[in-house]
C-alpha cells in the first residue's frame, strides 16, 4: 500500500534532484546519484594537520576537524546551501550531513565520538527563519553514525552579520555568545561540533572554547560541512 502511495505522489508530484532538476529514482533522497558524485570533496581528513586543523591548532584542544566539502561562489553547492538556509529547504542539510557522515564514518573521523551538536541559533533568529540548518545537518550526520543528538547549547543573544568582518573582528562580535546549558551532560564525552559553512573558524572558536571552558574533560570534533579555501 505504501508503495501504491508513493508512486501515486510521485505521478502528481516527482521528485526531483535539487541541483539537476532530473526526476530522483526510488532509492535517491534530495539530490541523484550523479549530483552527490560530483560535490567537491576536501578530503581534509586524510590530511594530518588539514587546512580546517590548522584554522584551530593552538587556539582551543580538538581530537579531529574537517570541512567536508569545498565551498565557493556560484557553484551548485554555494546554491544548495543557500537554499538550505534561506529558502525554507532544510533537508538539503540533513542530506548533506547524512552523505558527510557516511563518508567521514568509513574513514574513523568519528572513533572516540559519543554524540553530534549543531552550532545552536538564538531563538529569535530560529523563530524567523523556522529552523536552525545546522540541527538538520547535525541530525543527517546522526542517520549515518548512530550517534545521538545532544541539546546541550544554546546562543544568548544574537550578532550581527559576518560577511564582510575581518577574523578580529567576528571573533568580537561572537564573543558571549553561547553557553553550555547542561555540562555534567559533556563529562568525559566526545562531543561533535557541526557548523554549515566555514570561512575563518571564528563561530567554531568561540563555541569550542565556551565548551572547554565548561567543561575541560570535553572532548571535541569540530565538524563543518563546507569549508572556503
Amino acid at each position: 500500500m505504501k508503495a501504491v502511495l508513493r508512486d501515486i505522489a510521485d505521478f502528481f508530484m516527482p521528485r526531483t534532484c535539487h541541483i539537476c532538476g532530473c526526476t530522483l529514482r526510488e532509492s535517491e533522497r534530495v539530490f541523484c546519484i550523479r549530483c552527490i558524485e560530483t560535490l567537491p570533496r576536501s578530503l581534509y581528513h586524510h590530511m594530518p594537520l588539514n587546512p580546517m586543523e590548522r584554522r584551530f591548532a593552538g587556539i582551543v584542544p580538538f581530537v579531529r576537524a574537517t570541512g567536508h566539502f569545498i565551498y565557493s561562489r556560484n557553484s551548485d553547492l554555494a546554491a544548495a546551501i543557500h537554499d538550505m538556509k534561506y529558502r525554507q529547504f532544510p533537508s538539503v542539510g540533513r542530506r548533506l550531513g547524512e552523505i558527510a557522515g557516511e563518508e567521514l564514518h568509513m574513514a574513523g573521523f568519528f572513533s572516540g565520538a559519543d554524540c553530534v551538536a549543531g552550532v545552536p541559533m538564538h531563538w529569535w533568529k530560529q523563530a524567523r527563519r523556522g529552523y536552525n540548518q545546522a540541527d538538520f545537518i547535525a541530525e543527517g550526520i546522526a542517520l549515518a553514525t548512530g550517534l545521538p543528538v545532544v541539546d546541550v547549547l544554546e546562543a544568548t543573544r544574537t550578532h550581527k552579520t559576518q560577511t564582510s568582518m575581518t577574523l578580529g573582528q567576528r571573533m568580537a562580535n561572537l564573543s558571549g555568545s553561547f553557553r553550555v546549558k547542561d555540562p555534567d551532560s559533556l563529562q568525559g564525552k566526545g562531543l561533535v561540533l557541526v557548523d554549515d559553512v566555514c570561512t575563518t573558524g571564528s563561530t567554531l572558536r568561540v563555541l569550542a572554547s565556551e565548551v572547554m571552558t565548561a567543561v575541560p574533560d570535553c572532548r571535541l570534533y569540530l565538524l563543518s560541512l563546507c569549508v572556503t579555501v
